[in-house]
């Protein structure tokens, strides 16, 4: 690979620019992934299968080059309800206009859900077999026969065995990835992180808070609403901004509720801190949040309903 051109001086006619997917299966390490490539946390992540559910864009610019992320749910074929296929149309449409595709496994494992998700990945676009979590695997011996069986699955244009949480496998990653991107001025400002908005943000990380803080007890149709967001600029020279914000937790029965509220209201509260604490850094403002929960049983199958909260 040449050396990354000093960005302050890469003229439009050296900038490269381009979309890169990442798409997998639940629960394989995209939006770790995905933070740690755009190099902070923009999509949230737990153990819960199904944490992410929108399309989410990072951008990380490099050297001349501008890597622009697109974090996918990852494809559900458990349900068939109206959230689930808004999730799926969700993937499909992101693998469809890109420039490269991360197609996230597991090292040294591939199961049927794997393979529902590798049949949606045409030819015409390149795709990279990313191995993550090799971290896991006990014996690196094992990894050599599993990646020849993967070259049978698909004509993949390159195999990266690595860790998301490793620096290192993450740098090597951009290296493989800038071959595949357009020689093209960039899209966004160089020190931009994701399109998203703080509201957007904001949601997740209530979501987030609440689905680490609840374990599997909780079913992933919970889902967030903000019902306010509101900034004021600082009261004086060298204050942070404050930004208020009111949040409604919707959860499918009375006794989902009870658990997200947790005794004598400890649970909520807990959310509440702990996405205030992370949004003040996030943001670099002073942050104030209101939380409520409401029971709205079976809105996930319910197509209207599922648009109103913000899915597609």
């Amino acid at each position: 690979m040449n050396e990354p051109i000093d960005s302050a001086t890469a003229s439009p006619e050296s900038q490269r620019c381009g979309l890169v997917a990442i798409v997998g299966k639940p629960n394989v390490g995209k939006s770790t992934l995905l933070n740690a490539l755009v190099g902070q946390k923009i999509s949230i992540t737990s153990r819960k299968a199904q944490t992410t559910r929108h399309r989410i864009t990072g951008m990380r610019t490099l050297g001349a080059t501008q890597f622009v992320f697109v974090d996918t749910p990852g494809f559900q074929t458990l349900h068939a309800n109206a959230l689930n296929r808004s999730l799926n149309k969700t993937v499909v449409g992101a693998v469809s206009d890109v420039d490269l595709i991360l197609f996230v496994v597991e090292a040294g494992s591939f199961t049927a859900a794997d393979e529902r998700v590798l049949k949606l990945l045409g030819t015409g676009i390149p795709t990279v077999l990313i191995a993550n979590k090799l971290d896991h695997v006990h014996r690196r011996a094992d990894i050599a026969p599993w990646l020849q069986e993967m070259q049978q699955k698909h004509a993949f244009a390159e195999f990266v065995p690595m860790s998301a949480k490793n620096p290192k496998d993450v740098e090597r990653l951009f290296g493989i990835c800038e071959k595949y991107l357009p020689e093209q001025p960039w899209w966004y400002d160089e020190d931009e992180l994701t399109d998203r908005s703080e509201q957007f943000l904001a949601s997740e990380m209530v979501r987030e808070k609440l689905f680490r803080l609840t374990g599997d007890e909780l079913p992933y149709t919970s889902t967030v609403v903000i019902d306010k967001f509101a900034e004021e600029p600082p009261a004086k020279k060298g204050q942070k901004r404050l930004v208020k914000i009111a949040a409604t937790i919707v959860v499918e029965r009375d006794s989902h509720k009870a658990m997200v509220i947790g005794d004598k209201g400890e649970r909520i509260k807990r959310i509440g801190t702990e996405t205030r604490q992370e949004l003040e850094k996030l943001m670099d403002a002073k942050v104030f949040i209101e939380l409520w929960v409401k029971v709205r049983s079976g809105w996930a199958d319910d197509e209207a309903r599922v648009r109103s909260f913000g899915y597609e």
